[in-house]
């Protein structure tokens, strides 16, 4: 274990734990969103942190990027390559004189855009939209219980990290989330505060006023 990459201990038995956390986002989807009735979703639910396997930190440059595994996955399986077109589709196309109209484009990337863009810091670097997985991924980590959550991120040694990180919020992804960190109960529960009010004040869709541009996910 002590050989092992801290994003792969995450994934097997820590905060992205493949069998506990993939519930807690169907989860927070349903109640966000109604019940997941495409298949799709649920693929998505278990696929958009796998990336952090290998991976030698959680939130450095190198862990940022694990959102890029499950979404090229997700648009191998389901992305289309020859989208649906509509009326409306063509007469766009033959206004602009071009092949696709900006609705086909997106048909192209949906589901690679869709876990792409659980990343708040991605869809900022992007200027894209963040995803409704998104939402339900940062809600999923307020409905853990603190007694289920807690004891695999230090048994993992993520918890180290994270309050590290929290302890030194200037210019950092945790600036605006004023997080108690003097104990690991503490973090959890102001984090789980900040992230179930982003969740619902973001539910709809609305422009993300709340998270800063980051330079470590720009490089």
């Amino acid at each position: 274990m002590d050989g092992m990459e801290i994003g792969t201990k995450s994934v097997l038995f820590g905060a992205h734990c493949w069998f506990i956390h993939p519930w807690f986002v169907a989860r927070a989807w349903t109640k966000l969103y109604g019940f997941p009735k495409d298949y799709r979703l649920w693929v998505a639910f278990f696929v958009h942190d796998l990336g952090y396997l290998g991976k030698p930190n959680m939130d450095g440059p190198e862990g940022e990027t694990h959102v890029e595994f499950g979404a090229n996955l997700m648009h191998r399986w389901f992305d289309v390559s020859e989208p649906t077109r509509t009326p409306e589709c063509d007469r766009i196309r033959h206004a602009v004189g071009h092949r696709w109209c900006p609705g086909c484009i997106s048909q192209f990337n949906e589901w690679r855009n869709f876990c792409l863009y659980h990343s708040r810091f991605y869809a900022k670097r992007d200027r894209q939209p963040f995803s409704r997985l998104c939402v339900a991924d940062k809600l999923a980590v307020a409905l853990e219980p603190w007694w289920l959550y807690l004891p695999r991120v230090i048994a993992t040694g993520e918890i180290r990290e994270y309050m590290a990180l929290a302890r030194h919020r200037e210019g950092s992804k945790y600036s605006a989330m004023q997080m108690n960190t003097t104990s690991p109960r503490a973090w959890f529960e102001t984090m789980g505060v900040y992230l179930r009010a982003w969740a619902y004040e973001h539910a709809d869709g609305r422009p993300d006023t709340w998270t800063p541009e980051l330079k470590a996910v720009q490089q």
